[in-house]
């Protein structure tokens, strides 16, 4: 083993001797042992990843090998393998940065949490799973990194075990996690039967042929390779929160501020962006999978972000952002624009991790209250806070210079230029899109740091429509003020917050126009010409973000930022008019477009009676009724009328065995002369 593939090794399994030393001694190691051997973990894991991405991306060296055979059937290898390349280097690079500022911002977030030490143990295992999805060379260890941050996610998210808000959530994320996967493994299984290997390469090698021969489905006339990418792409939906099983997302807001940063940034619901962008020589052969992606996506885009407008819970409308977001990602996917995607997932990593932490600030400086309505003036109480919640919005909204700006315009741009059928709904949906988050972002923004201070007041008894989230409920007392956050908290906002800005403007030439990605991602240029267009839109990163004050896009968010302003800071009385004048879809909004609501009667209370009807017919009156008691009760009765025969007098025993051998004798002599003449008719 070379001493490249010994840092690969470094890299996931540092965080991973990280958790363990955490979850299985923590008693031992006391708080301050369990944080340093799992910051120190993941500490090491993203020097290696920088080591790693200089490897790969400057000095041109990649590797595709296995490093574990886990098992051999036949001629098939199951094999612990790694693929780094670009696009895994700059995924190794961005999860390991985000959880290393995750870990550090948790020392003073959790200080006063009695699972202090497991919590470390969970997100450095996190970490290690997210590793393991991202540096893997075939699907079987694809699909053991995909499960494994599905399983931590659950512990994560159902943190907080004694609340039944929690255990609720975290429920309700596994299980429409595992609906996404089951279609996942569908889609794994399907390569494994007809590629005869889990391999990437041999796979992307052989899938052409496939097409070329029309292989369909067998008993069908869908061609094979959109079965498969459309399989996968279910997990990815599940995964990465996509229309309609997002449902799950906006309620693991139960799991504590840190959590949601992690997963909700940089890396679970990233994965399935990922590994769409991993497996674009399959999705490039099936215009039919592309289709559905980008309008799935574009779903996604533009209605979870009206759902954003009337949260009131600041982790609620960061997590509906989110969702709006991913939308965009995989709008990006859709229109071959895999790249961009990526591109997309690396500045939203940062700017979104930073308005998680940003908005756990805020709810540490109001002794974990996070209703918007309970807020308002806190810029100066809050200065760090407010300046880089100002720079993560900034760049949320798609601001010229930051890094928002160029993945998002480059989305814009790719979309508009697509031929997929689809593309016109999913431009439109974008590009609303953008004056949605403009104004929920700004609302947010403008309800908690600027206007009317509104804590430290009763306010519990207004708030009945408000659903409960992860972090407790406390909130300032009658004339207590706020206050900054701690330098563990503030310092990884702030290291946050330069990516935040600059990463865009450093990486756009780079990613999206140079060689970066090579041979990680294939695209098919003479059938999706987004990529083709946006390459001669471009004329440097200064000249796009200066052009991108004339376009329509910027004037949208311009638009989105004044009237959050002016609603909120100025006629605070119009939203709650309009709420009013326009409540059957106020209401509409509230209640997530009724979702959760038909997913409990349709999907689970179907269950339920199938559930019942099994247990009432199946097992009560089938398996019991019929089988059970009622082989007894048969046997009850017979034993009834053998009991009338059995007197114990010998004379019934006598006249009954008369009976029989007459019955007998006339059986034999009649038979001879009965049965010819039945069997002639």
């Amino acid at each position: 083993m070379t001493s490249m593939q010994k840092l690969y090794l470094l890299v996931p399994l540092a965080p991973l001797a990280g958790a363990i030393l955490a979850g299985l001694g923590g008693r031992v190691l006391g708080r301050a042992g369990s944080h340093t051997v799992t910051i120190f973990g993941v500490l090491v894991a993203t020097i290696a990843s920088a080591l790693v991405f200089v490897d790969v991306v400057y000095r041109g060296n990649t590797f595709n090998g296995n490093v574990y055979t886990w098992s051999t059937v036949g001629d098939l290898t199951l094999a612990v393998g790694f693929l780094i390349d670009p696009l895994t280097a700059l995924m190794m690079l961005v999860v390991s940065f985000v959880s290393l500022m995750v870990h550090v911002y948790t020392i003073g977030y959790m200080a006063d949490d009695p699972g202090y030490q497991r919590f470390f143990s969970y997100i450095s295992l996190f970490t290690f799973s997210m590793l393991m999805l991202v540096m893997s060379n075939n699907f079987l260890q694809l699909f053991f990194g995909w499960e494994a941050v599905g399983l931590v996610s659950y512990l994560l998210i159902g943190f907080w075990y004694k609340r039944p808000t929690a255990i609720h959530a975290n429920l309700k994320a596994f299980l429409v996690n595992r609906v996404g996967d089951f279609g996942f493994i569908l889609g794994i299984g399907l390569v494994f039967a007809y590629f005869g290997t889990l391999d990437y390469a041999a796979v992307f090698k052989a899938a052409p042929g496939f097409v070329a021969r029309g292989q369909t489905l067998p008993g069908t006339d869908w061609a094979l390779i959109t079965v498969i990418c459309i399989c996968l792409f279910i997990g990815a939906m599940g995964k990465s929160a996509q229309f309609p099983l997002h449902v799950w997302l906006p309620d693991s807001m139960e799991g504590p501020t840190p959590i949601s940063a992690l997963i909700h940034a940089a890396t679970m619901v990233t994965a399935g962006i990922f590994m769409v962008a991993r497996m674009s020589p399959l999705f490039e052969l099936s215009e039919a999978a592309l289709s559905l992606v980008i309008v799935i996506g574009a779903i996604t885009a533009l209605f979870m972000g009206f759902l954003g407008i009337v949260q009131n819970d600041i982790k609620r409308v960061v997590a509906y952002s989110t969702l709006s977001q991913l939308g965009y990602m995989t709008v990006a996917l859709g229109a071959s624009a895999y790249s961009v995607a990526i591109f997309h997932l690396m500045t939203h990593a940062f700017f979104k991790a930073l308005l998680f932490l940003a908005a756990g600030s805020v709810i540490i400086g109001l002794h974990h209250d996070q209703d918007l309505r309970n807020m308002g003036g806190l810029r100066k109480y809050m200065p760090v806070t407010w300046i880089t919640s100002l720079i993560g919005s900034l760049a949320l909204i798609g601001t010229p210079f930051f890094s928002g700006f160029y993945s998002k315009d480059s989305i814009l741009i790719a979309t508009g230029a697509s031929n997929v059928p689809g593309s016109g709904f999913a431009y439109f949906a974008v590009t609303v899109g953008v004056f949605v988050t403009a104004f929920y972002s700004f609302r947010m923004y403008f309800l908690a740091f600027h206007g009317k201070e509104r804590f430290g007041q009763a306010h519990d008894e207004d708030h009945e429509d408000e659903e409960p989230t992860g972090d407790h409920h406390h909130g300032l007392a009658a004339g207590e003020k706020p206050h900054e956050s701690p330098a563990v908290v503030t310092i990884p906002l702030i290291l946050l917050a330069i990516p935040s800005v600059v990463i865009g403007f450093v990486a756009v030439d780079k990613l999206l126009f140079g060689d970066f990605f090579r041979d990680a991602i294939f695209v098919d240029a003479k059938a999706h010409p987004s990529m083709g267009v946006l390459r001669e839109h471009f004329h440097g990163a200064t000249a796009m973000a200066l052009h991108g004050f004339v376009t329509l896009p910027f004037f949208l968010a311009l638009a989105g930022v004044l009237l959050a302003w002016f609603f909120y800071l100025k006629r605070p009385d119009i939203p709650e008019m309009l709420a009013q004048r326009f409540s059957a879809l106020y209401a509409l909004l509230v209640n997530k477009y009724y979702m959760d609501r038909f997913n409990e009667i349709v999907f689970a209370g179907g269950a339920r009676a199938i559930g019942r009807g099994l247990w009432k017919g199946g097992d009560v009156a089938l398996i019991d009724g019929a089988a059970v008691n009622g082989s007894a009760r048969l046997v009850g009765w017979f034993a009834g009328v053998i009991r009338f025969v059995q007197s114990g007098y010998i004379y019934h025993y006598a006249f009954a065995m008369l009976i029989g051998i007459a019955i007998v004798l006339f059986f034999f002599l009649t038979l001879p002369y009965v049965w010819p003449a039945l069997t002639a008719r």
